[in-house]
């Protein structure tokens, strides 16, 4: 027996109810100024364990000025037990770090300032959606690897 909730979810479950997260969010970050570049950049970063080919992808891409913003969107029903955030977990960051230094190498991208923002979306079953932009969620620093010289950090 379906669950009520289950019963008013989208037809096409959490893929739809993220796709429907990403169409609000990228309005959103329109009326907040951002000019969308490209929405769902997809790009081989790499293998795993077994050889296989990663993909990397960045939902939205877009401006904040002369920023240009890398942004992950994560959409729930409901923040109730854990905040729709947490989701954006280390292993997921560097994903989408190297995805995004696949598209500045792409397409020759240098000198520009960049950021990583992220954009929670609460669905509740009725009501009006809920929406936050984290400006800076994450550096990238974090992850560029530390070269050594002479046994001192460069």
């Amino acid at each position: 027996m379906m669950s009520e909730q289950a019963a008013q979810r989208p037809a096409g479950g959490t893929a739809e109810l993220g796709a429907r997260g990403e169409r609000l969010a990228e309005a959103f970050l329109v009326q907040s100024g951002y000019r969308i570049v490209l929405t769902n950049f997809r790009a081989p970063i790499g293998r795993d364990t077994r050889g296989a080919i990663v993909t990397g992808e960045i939902d939205i891409i877009a401006l904040d000025g002369e920023t240009l913003c890398f942004v992950e969107v994560k959409t729930r029903e409901s923040g109730e037990f854990v905040p729709v955030l947490t989701a954006i977990d280390v292993r997921k960051q560097r994903q989408i770090v190297r995805a995004a230094r696949a598209y500045r190498q792409i397409f020759g991208i240098e000198g520009i300032a960049t950021r990583y923002d992220a954009v929670g979306v609460i669905m509740p079953a009725s009501g009006r959606p809920d929406i936050e932009l984290h400006k800076g969620f994450w550096d990238e620093a974090v992850f560029r690897k530390k070269t050594w010289s002479g046994g001192v950090a460069a």
